[in-house]
């Protein structure tokens, strides 16, 4: 096991009718002058953010908000976000959303505490964060887990380029997790849901290290739990336990938890980030598309690993060698997200077949124009990305 530090400062309240305890917390975590951001209009549509706006009077805490937050959160968008915190004099920034208007919200809560930043510094590494203003959420989309995470994703649709930012001031300070508020949510984007959660662990667990019986036991369990309530999920979003257990797992997914004492890989989240930079599709769908062609590519690096997941997760038996279970278990994680109704390659993805030209493209932007490598469990340079690339092209 290697060295760690674990240190997750979210407060949590879970359950029903949580979102009313907004303004308390707010106070608690020293807020006073709010912006709150959200998204499209279901969470006006649903009479949420009336709810939290009267909270926020009633308590006679200051605020003003900010909308239009879409899949793949952009930069732009977070820009104008500062200005308008920097404006008011914005002490606290207030999330009421999924994975996408937490990101804004952590961008603008950056660039807020950072007056003369460009945020877009802060994601390419130009600039060190050092300091950022205090946010809470308001959960309302199983997925991300940006709610605990330390992490935070913008596109920047003017040079075509989506990039992560992990900092231990993306924590929240609070979020706010009521399953009932995802009661709402469309089928297909509970199914992105569960298989952004699902790969939140899957690219903490296919690492090179072996010895972290409790954390390995631990993001099984939570995969196995996933897949389960995930599959009741989708037949019924209005199942109180599944969208709870839903709702509880992917916070515990990306606050780190499920790969402490390794790595991680995070090739496939590299790989979907490039689509989604490119095509503006779904976070979750394009790492579904990608996940099969990337597990075929590099199981041979350690077929025991993927024998073990096969195992412990799927209920594969220990009948054959390690490469016929590895590649059971890898068939029955595609067959679990074609029955979510995700794409598992280019062509079920809507972005039809690429020309040889487009995959030398995005892998060449996929490594940042030649600066990087990407994954651990097998280290993927320019060449080897474009392969797994073109095995997703192919249908694979």
């Amino acid at each position: 096991m290697r060295n760690f530090t674990y240190y997750v400062p979210t407060e949590v309240e879970f359950g029903k009718d949580t979102e009313n305890k907004v303004a308390d917390l707010i106070k608690k975590h020293g807020g006073s002058r709010v912006l709150v951001v959200y998204g499209g209009g279901s969470a006006q549509k649903s009479g949420l953010l009336d709810r939290i706006y009267a909270r926020l009077t009633e308590a006679g805490l200051q605020f003003q908000s900010i909308g239009g937050v879409k899949p793949n959160p952009t930069v732009e968008l977070a820009r104008q976000g500062v200005m308008q915190a920097l404006a008011m004099k914005a002490d606290f920034i207030l999330a009421v959303g999924g994975g996408s208007v937490i990101d804004t919200a952590k961008g603008i809560a950056h660039g807020n505490a950072n007056p003369g930043i460009d945020i877009w510094d802060f994601w390419t590494g130009k600039a060190s964060l050092r300091r950022s203003t205090p946010v809470g959420v308001v959960l309302t989309i199983p997925a991300a887990g940006s709610e605990t995470s330390a992490s935070a994703v913008l596109t920047n649709t003017e040079i075509g380029q989506k990039r992560g930012l992990s900092s231990e001031y993306n924590r929240p300070a609070f979020a706010i997790l009521n399953p009932e508020l995802t009661f709402t949510l469309p089928v297909y984007q509970v199914a992105c849901g569960i298989t952004d959660i699902l790969m939140h662990t899957l690219d903490r667990y296919f690492v090179p290290e072996e010895d972290n019986e409790t954390t390995d036991a631990l993001a099984e369990a939570l995969l196995r739990t996933v897949i389960r309530n995930g599959a009741i999920a989708i037949k019924n979003t209005q199942d109180y336990q599944a969208m709870s257990e839903l709702m509880w797992c992917g916070s515990l997914s990306h606050n780190s938890i499920t790969g402490l004492g390794s790595r991680g890989d995070w090739a496939v989240h590299q790989l979907g980030h490039e689509l989604s930079a490119r095509f503006d599709v779904a976070h979750g769908a394009s790492l579904s598309a990608m996940w099969k062609s990337w597990a075929l590519y590099v199981y041979k690096a350690n077929p025991g690993r993927f024998a073990r997941y096969a195992q412990a997760v799927w209920g594969i038996g220990d009948a054959g060698d390690d490469e016929k279970k590895a590649l059971s278990g890898i068939d029955a994680t595609v067959a679990y997200f074609k029955s979510l109704g995700m794409p598992t390659n280019f062509k079920e993805l809507g972005i039809g077949t690429l020309t040889d030209a487009e995959l030398d493209e995005l892998a060449y932007r996929c490594t940042y124009f030649g600066a990087r490598t990407i994954g651990n469990l097998v280290v993927l340079d320019q060449k080897k990305i474009r392969d797994v690339y073109a095995l997703a092209n192919q249908g694979a």
